[in-house]
């Protein structure tokens, strides 16, 4: 009885977990995008970029690619980094993910970006796959335009 147990549990060990739903990968990827968000706002980079592939993501900005995953973090520490004035204060919203495969998915959303008087707003294109369980972005390219500061945009910090 013993042995029937044990090999039971070794089967039930071993069978593939069950995929999870388009809904459950739309809610994985939005937190991943809540904790890159919460990482910027605190000042950790590092944090932020986990939520990208390493070493090997894709990043376009400004009509430049980024190096790489290291060279997209010297970037955010060289031109944000510092001060809370000068990392400004991140928001992304209007998040639209359509799940395009069981390893696959595309994210467009907004995003604002006040740093003190200047406010950037811009789009985010976002190619997700998914590695061992976990959502990572793989190509991500940012259209974006500082938009004249109103009280209302200011507010919003």
């Amino acid at each position: 009885m013993k042995a029937l147990l044990a090999l039971m549990a070794l089967a039930l060990a071993a069978a593939p977990a069950a995929a999870a739903t388009p809904t459950q990968d739309r809610a994985a990827i939005l937190r991943s995008i809540d904790r890159m968000e919460a990482a910027w706002n605190r000042g950790d980079f590092k944090g932020y970029m986990e939520g990208f592939k390493n070493p090997d993501v894709i990043f376009v900005s400004g009509g430049k690619f980024q190096k790489d995953w290291q060279g997209t973090l010297d970037h955010y520490v060289r031109d944000y980094g510092g001060s809370a004035e000068r990392r400004g204060k991140l928001h992304f919203y209007n998040m639209k993910v359509d799940i395009i495969g069981p390893d696959a998915a595309m994210l467009i959303g907004q995003y604002r970006l006040v740093r003190g008087k200047r406010v950037t707003e811009g789009v985010n294109t976002r190619l997700f796959r998914k590695f061992g369980g976990k959502w990572l972005i793989t190509m991500n390219h940012v259209s974006a335009y500082d938009v004249e500061p109103t009280p209302s945009a200011l507010e919003a910090r």
